[in-house]
């Protein structure tokens, strides 16, 4: 697999993870009440309360399934680039200092 590929694909999940936690917010804004309805006659609200805390109970579900699943990519490539840059053979090009240093 190429690398840019797998680079593409994290940062299209990464994208789709915020994406998904913007929604929750706006989500839960509009949605969301700070009261619970236990009286008398409010049974209608109790219903969509519950309703609504089940769909927030999903979108919690999936925006953490896929921020481990962003953050193990993550550590994957940092871990490949890293291992690539370790058995490396060739360390860079040489710098102006250390091409025009006196030798010793």
């Amino acid at each position: 697999m190429n690398v840019t590929f797998i680079v593409g694909i994290w940062a299209v999940l990464g994208i789709a993870t915020l994406v998904l936690a913007v929604y929750r917010i706006i989500f839960a804004a509009h949605n969301e009440e700070d009261i619970v309805r236990l009286a008398p006659g409010e049974e209608g609200e109790v219903q969509k309360q519950a309703i609504v805390s089940k769909k927030l109970g999903v979108i919690d579900r999936w925006g953490e399934i896929m921020t481990v699943i962003t953050v193990a990519i993550a550590l994957g490539l940092a871990a490949s680039y890293l291992y690539q840059a370790l058995i490396s053979p060739n360390p860079g090009p040489n710098n102006f200092y250390r091409m025009n240093s006196p030798s010793k």
